[in-house]
């Protein structure tokens, strides 16, 4: 309960907070994300529309503001509108719950705020580490999410990783395989790995701005609110020293 109320205190004070990667076998790709781009982040609205929003609600956003806050044409914003939706709708999944949880044996958790809670680094590796897994329900299973209930959505674009194993003793003296790495692709993907890659830094991108929208409006307001405290300081400074030129005058004997 208390680890729950220190990440909600954080998130309330806009710093990010970012959970361990559940027991991943490889270390968190880095990646760059500019949230002054727009184009990337549009591009990054139409994967999500297309690929997450089936299963995964973003309930705490709405079209119209994705619109807004990316200055979109109506054009744009018609070719992200699904047909049965309205701009002031929220982003909520296309699945019923009900069905999904028939699928899955779970609902898909609301993608909001997921940036904010794992961290951009972690999104991009996880979507970018499905491997094939002929153990596990949907035939992948993922190097940062071991034993995720979720099917590679990305796996015709991606295509389907190799996994990499090593063998590792026990203190016991037995010996286990465990994932060190991945390959290239078993099966190749329709994209190219730079085009790929890039559509999902894309993604990544949407979902951090998704998480944190007002973010775009502070950073274009900094500027000015760090002018008028120089200002400020300046005024102040100013007044300071011309009150203590009088006060320090010596006093005129009677």
């Amino acid at each position: 309960m208390m680890k729950v109320l220190v990440i909600f205190l954080l998130n309330v004070l806009g710093v990010t907070v970012v959970l361990a990667s559940d027991g991943g076998a490889i270390a968190l790709k880095p990646v760059s994300i500019n949230l002054n781009d727009k184009a990337a982040l549009y591009r990054g609205a139409e994967t999500f529309i297309a690929q997450c929003a089936t299963c995964h609600s973003a309930e705490y956003m709405r079209y119209g503001r994705v619109a807004s806050d990316l200055h979109l044409s109506k054009t744009q914003a018609d070719r992200l509108l699904p047909p049965h939706l309205k701009l002031g709708d929220e982003m909520v999944r296309f699945m019923p719950a009900d069905y999904a949880k028939t699928v899955f044996g779970t609902v898909p958790p609301d993608l909001t705020l997921i940036a904010r809670v794992r961290g951009a680094d972690w999104l991009y590796t996880y979507l970018t580490s499905f491997y094939a897994d002929p153990t596990k329900r949907w035939g992948v299973n993922n190097a940062v999410f071991p034993g995720v209930n979720m099917p590679d959505v990305f796996a015709a674009l991606q295509g389907v990783q190799e996994p990499v194993y090593q063998t590792v003793k026990l203190p016991d003296g037995s010996s286990e395989q465990r994932l060190v790495g991945l390959k290239a692709p078993l099966i190749p993907g329709n994209m190219p790995p730079a085009e790929f890659d890039a559509m999902v830094r894309d993604l990544v991108a949407y979902m951090v701005y998704m998480g944190e929208p007002a973010k775009l409006q502070r950073m274009s307001l900094g500027p000015y609110v760090l002018g008028f405290i120089l200002l400020f300081t300046v005024l102040m400074f100013l007044l300071k020293t011309d009150y203590w030129r009088d006060i320090k005058k010596p006093l005129k004997a009677d």
